[in-house]
């Protein structure tokens, strides 16, 4: 697996622990990689480590406008009643859609993550709002 597909995982699971017991975004990933994720089996060289510490500050700090872009895109979804993975996997995937990732990468990325910690319809509920944040930002 890639630094930034462990990167993107490695996030997923520290931004729905800091839903759980907030703490300060740098905090909780030095936490993670000092202590869960030896237990989890998360082997994350530097740049795994680097960018998640990346994805975590980002998707922390601009969450308002990710949350806001996240609810534009939602039909008859309330951010309060989607699942916690489904909600921070389109956290994490629109904040990357907002910095440049390539439209592909990001949503391909989301999905997978859906599918793996997800539900067995989060694939398809990811992918028709990521592609209305894609298209909205004009990703490409």
């Amino acid at each position: 697996m890639g630094a930034r597909t462990t990167a993107r995982e490695c996030a997923l699971m520290i931004l729905f622990g800091l839903e759980a017991e907030p703490a300060a975004p740098d905090a909780a990933v030095k936490n993670f990689f000092a202590t869960m994720a030896t237990d989890l089996g998360v082997l994350a060289d530097e740049d795994a480590r680097a960018y998640t510490l990346e994805l975590v500050g980002g998707a922390t700090s601009e969450l308002e406008a990710v949350d806001e872009r996240v609810r534009g895109a939602s039909q008859n979804w309330r951010l309060e009643r989607m699942s916690r993975v489904d909600r921070n996997v389109l956290r994490l995937a629109t904040w990357e859609l907002m910095h440049d990732v390539p439209r592909a990468v990001a949503i391909d990325e989301a999905i997978e993550l859906g599918k793996r910690f997800g539900t067995e319809d989060s694939g398809r509920f990811l992918n028709g709002i990521l592609e209305r944040i894609a298209k909205d930002l004009g990703a490409k």
